[in-house]
């Protein structure tokens, strides 16, 4: 296993990290998939063997029954684990049962610790922005937080960039725990993040925590040309192309699932591990989640750390799944690229 830092803390963390979404026994995030205690400690197991030491959830995950999962499942061996859990969206029908004001954050974070049973949470992170709550009780909440030991790294996730820097100068001024990571959307499919979000965490040493690197399951091999998504799939169960024509065209799809099978046939590998390998080595990534429904999944991402794409396999897949940029990324592209160089190629 390679642990890298995250951003500029001193916390090292595994490049794979296991995303907990599909621990639930039946709820409302059963599209993903319902993973029970015994199956998710079974999990927990084959992921330690491996040194995917880290864990990842949030409140809102099945109404926090993914972290009351994940907690029985790494129950007795807390000094093994890191353990990264979200909150800010809503988890109840009260008027501060959502955001990031002070109230919320105190509230949210003693029951995640209680579901997850455990006296601190490695990393917290806002599950997304709330233009609600001053940016400076929202960073101060966390900083108490941290200096009482119940959390200790904060990151952020889903945040605009404006967002990010806004609460790394609250925190710098006052003389607060700042963000260390930015758990962020970003694959071959939707490469927006490239955009702002990359030069600005590398700029500010911001460890991105790649959610969905594939993307919702579109960038396993199973949806493709003629190959529509299984009816088990839990892009089938979520609607099928919904999202879909928003981040790529169906015909370059098409073409970016092609040149995914023409590398993974090439290197004796599968499509997902192709896809995951892409994303693991891009800049400013620190850690990748991936998921898995049952053991044969988890052990075929795991494969994603026994190679390395060549250079010009990095290219093929680079040209295939390269979008014009939204204004002012392009424009910035055509006129300042001399001096403003972006950390990847985008065209």
């Amino acid at each position: 296993m390679e642990y890298r830092l995250l951003g500029r803390s001193g916390m090292s963390v595994p490049v794979l990290t296991m995303g907990t979404g599909t621990f639930n026994e039946g709820g409302k995030f059963s599209a993903w998939g319902s993973t029970g205690v015994e199956a998710a400690t079974k999990i927990v197991d084959i992921c330690l063997d491996a040194g995917v030491c880290m864990f990842d959830s949030a409140d809102a995950y099945s109404d926090g029954e993914s972290e009351t999962i994940l907690g029985k499942a790494i129950a007795g061996r807390r000094n093994r684990v890191l353990i990264s859990t979200k909150a800010a969206q809503r988890v109840g029908d009260g008027p501060n049962d959502v955001g990031t004001s002070r109230i919320h954050l105190v509230a949210t974070v003693e029951a995640s610790l209680k579901r997850l049973g455990v006296d601190a949470i490695d990393l917290f992170q806002i599950h997304c922005f709330d233009a609600m709550t001053p940016v400076e009780e929202t960073m101060r909440a966390l900083d108490d937080l941290v200096r009482a030991g119940k959390i200790r790294y904060i990151g952020c996730s889903n945040y605009s960039g404006w967002q990010v820097l806004k609460s790394l100068w609250a925190a710098d001024r006052l003389g607060l725990t700042p963000f260390v990571a930015h758990q962020a959307h970003y694959s071959l499919l939707s490469r927006e993040f490239e955009w702002e979000l990359m030069s600005l965490a590398l700029s500010e040493g911001i460890g991105t925590v790649v959610w969905s690197p594939l993307a919702q399951g579109r960038l396993t091999g199973k949806i493709g040309r003629n190959r529509p998504a299984p009816e088990v799939s839990r892009v089938a169960q979520q609607g099928g192309d919904m999202m879909f024509d928003n981040v790529m065209p169906k015909e370059q799809f098409y073409s970016l699932v092609d040149a995914l099978e023409a590398v993974a046939a090439e290197s004796g590998r599968s499509v997902s591990q192709v896809a995951l390998n892409w994303v693991l080595h891009r800049p400013s990534v620190s850690t990748i989640i991936i998921g898995a429904r049952n053991e044969e999944q988890l052990r075929d991402n795991l494969g994603v750390l026994e190679f390395r794409l060549t250079g010009d396999q990095v290219e093929r897949l680079d040209n295939a799944s390269a979008r014009v940029p939204a204004y002012p990324y392009w424009h910035q592209l055509q006129v300042y690229s001399e001096r403003n160089p972006f950390p990847v190629k985008l065209l």
